[in-house]
C-alpha cells in the first residue's frame, strides 16, 4: 500500500464513522494493519481520520486498540496528532488512556512520538502545563512517553539557537523525573536527555553538572544516555563532577 492508496482506504471508511459503523470501518483497515504497512502510510489514514470529530471516530479507535496491532497505535497516535488544534487536552487525555491500554514500550513511543512530541512543538507551554501531572503518574509507560516527547521536539528544534529559553524550560520541567528508578521509564527519560544533548550539548552538560551537585539519586542508565551524544569536552565536565 501506498499514500494514494492509503488516502483511498481512509476516504472510503469516513462515511462509515459518519454513520456510525466503526466495526465496518475497521473490516477494511484490519487487512492493511495485518501487513507489515510502512509506519508513514498508517499514518496517512490516522490523519485523515484524525481531521473528522473524535466523537465519531473514539469507537474505531477503541476497536483499534482492542486488536492491539503495532501499526494500530500509528493510526491511533496519528489521528490524536491531528486533533491538536482542535482538543489538545482531549487528545492528551485519550493519549494516556491508550498508552496504559498497550503496556508495551512500542506503543509508548509510538504514540510519544505523535501526540505529546507534535503538541510540544507547536504549543509548548500548554504542552507543558498539561505534560506535568504525568511526571507522576502511576503507569511506567507513561512516565516514559514525556521522555519520548522531549525527543520528539529536541530533534525538531535541530540545535536553533534562539530555542535554547524552551530547551532550559524543558530541562526543568524533567528535573524530577531524572531520579526516576523503573527502568523502562528511565529509558524513555533518557532517551530525551540524549537527544537534547545531542543539539544543546553545553545547557545540557551544566544541566547534569547541577544534578549532580545537589546530590540528586539516579540510575546509571539514566547519566549514560544524557552523556550518549555530548563532545568529549562536555562530557568531562560532567564526570569531573561525580562523586
Amino acid at each position: 500500500m501506498n499514500r494514494q492508496e492509503a488516502l483511498d482506504l481512509a476516504q472510503r471508511m469516513a462515511p462509515l464513522l459518519q454513520a456510525r459503523e466503526a466495526k465496518l470501518a475497521y473490516v477494511l483497515l484490519a487487512p492493511v494493519l495485518a501487513q507489515r504497512t510502512p509506519f508513514p502510510v498508517l499514518g496517512r489514514v490516522g490523519q485523515v481520520l484524525g481531521a473528522g470529530a473524535m466523537s465519531r471516530l473514539d469507537p474505531l479507535l477503541e476497536h483499534i486498540a482492542s486488536e492491539r496491532s503495532e501499526g494500530g497505535w500509528v493510526v491511533i497516535g496519528t489521528a490524536l496528532g491531528a486533533q491538536i488544534e482542535r482538543d489538545l487536552d482531549g487528545a492528551f487525555d485519550r493519549w494516556c488512556r491508550y498508552v496504559v491500554m498497550a503496556d508495551v514500550w512500542y506503543a509508548a513511543d509510538i504514540l510519544g512520538e505523535r501526540v505529546p512530541g507534535p503538541a510540544l512543538v507547536t504549543h509548548f507551554e500548554s504542552a507543558l502545563n498539561l505534560l506535568a501531572p504525568w511526571r507522576k503518574h502511576a503507569n511506567a509507560w507513561v512516565r516514559r512517553t514525556t521522555g519520548v516527547a522531549a525527543h520528539f521536539w529536541a530533534k525538531r528544534a535541530h540545535g536553533s539557537p534562539e530555542l535554547v529559553p524552551r530547551v532550559e524550560a524543558l530541562l526543568t520541567f524533567l528535573e524530577p523525573m531524572f531520579s526516576e528508578r523503573e527502568i523502562e521509564a528511565v529509558k524513555g527519560i533518557g532517551w530525551g536527555l540524549k537527544t537534547l544533548g545531542r543539539y544543546y550539548p553545553q545547557v545540557v552538560a551544566d544541566w547534569l553538572i547541577h544534578q549532580i551537585a545537589e546530590c540528586c539519586p539516579h540510575r546509571a542508565l539514566m547519566l549514560r544516555k544524557a552523556l550518549t551524544y555530548l563532545p568529549a569536552t562536555q562530557r568531562n565536565r560532567v564526570l569531573r563532577e561525580m562523586p
